[in-house]
């Protein structure tokens, strides 16, 4: 049986559609005029939908109302408004988790506490952002992408040191470092899948259940369990 294909959405389509209203539009360099900063505004929403591939350039000039060549004015691809979009997003995040409100905490559980509460709410104030920076990497060129690796390397150690720093202060369990800070970043990121601005949690209540639910993991000694009791899965019928 052939599989159905996913409808493409239209500039139209997007119009009004709530899981798509967030604050991308602010996250945007300053010192950019307001023609290449609809333009990127525009993308996040057209990517976020249809995916980088199946965007086209007349999707996003269009979208704020130009001609398609309209954005090669401001960027020479459209792969480099990805990397814009992209590089934006990790550089945002990275720089406000690292704050001197965030860094400065002394002690291990309230820097946790709020550096997961602080990532947490960033990626759902931004979530459509946030979706395209995460998911849409596949679509830059090595080059760009290496650059985007290693910001995401230096965000992956600073949630390590957090929760090495509580582990070798005693007040975490001594777990698995890496693992649980994968995990704590896993919380803090798929949210951008499902998150609404017109749910039940605002981006700051999201943050401090998050927080709790990262410190629960990390004070909380491994349980040796053995293997899950999963079973085997049942033959497929011919």
């Amino acid at each position: 049986m052939a599989k159905t294909r996913q409808a493409r959405f239209t500039t139209q389509d997007l119009e009004g559609l709530p899981e798509l209203e967030d604050e991308s539009s602010a996250l945007w360099d300053a010192t950019l005029s307001d023609v290449p900063r609809r333009l990127l505004t525009a993308a996040v929403r057209c990517f976020a939908s249809n995916g980088f591939h199946a965007t086209t350039t007349r999707d996003i000039s269009g979208a704020v109302g130009l001609s398609p060549a309209a954005l090669y004015v401001h960027f020479p691809s459209k792969e480099v408004v990805l990397f814009e979009i992209i590089r934006t997003a990790h550089s945002t995040v990275l720089r406000y988790v690292t704050e001197p409100a965030v860094a400065d905490i002394e002690d291990p559980v309230r820097h946790l506490q709020a550096l997961v509460a602080r990532y947490t709410e960033w990626h759902a104030r931004y979530h459509v952002a946030a979706r395209v920076s995460q998911y849409e990497l596949a679509g830059l060129t090595a080059e760009h992408y290496e650059e985007i690796l290693e910001m995401r390397h230096e965000t992956n150690m600073v949630f390590r040191t957090a929760v090495q720093r509580g582990v070798s202060a005693g007040v975490f369990a001594d777990v698995d470092v890496k693992r649980v800070a994968r995990a704590i970043l896993s919380l803090g990121i798929d949210l951008v899948r499902w998150y609404r601005r017109d749910g039940a949690d605002s981006p700051d209540q999201l943050g401090e259940y998050t927080a709790q639910l990262a410190l629960k993991m990390a004070v909380t000694p491994d349980l040796d369990l053995g293997p899950a009791p999963l079973g085997t899965p049942a033959a497929t019928p011919a």
